[in-house]
């Protein structure tokens, strides 16, 4: 299993980045794929995930602004409009069982479920 992280960044507050995750070992119709991030100082954030039937959900500090979405082949996206100097992080993107959009809006979107990591890709949000 392997995931490789891409497409991050200096980008001004409002705008825009599109990171790419790149899957491979495994088959994303069985698997969900998670999008986190992490600012210095802080703990390891979950921002977006994506089932196999590509239900998603976002927690409130994203949602409307980022967009997860499977482009087809074993590349996973996420779309981030509208940034805020507070996105700045490195993200990173994971693996783990194939849970429903349902269990994450009760659950949360969190580290322990996800079992695979790619390397991180810095985004920075300045002027």
């Amino acid at each position: 299993v392997q995931l490789q992280a891409s497409g991050g960044g200096l980008v001004q507050p409002g705008g825009s980045l599109r990171l790419s995750c790149e899957a491979s070992g495994f088959d994303l119709d069985y698997h969900a794929i998670g999008w986190f991030r992490q600012a210095p100082g802080k703990e390891r954030e979950g921002i977006a995930v994506i089932a196999s039937d590509r239900s998603t959900y976002y927690p409130p500090s994203v949602k409307g602004r980022f967009t997860v979405s499977r482009d087809g082949g074993h590349t996973v996206s996420l779309q981030m409009n509208t940034l805020e100097p507070e996105d700045t992080a490195i993200y990173y993107c994971a693996t783990g069982i194939n849970l429903k959009a349902a269990y994450y809006r009760d659950a949360g979107i969190k580290v322990s479920q996800f079992t695979s990591w790619g390397q991180g890709t810095l985004v920075t949000v300045s002027s």
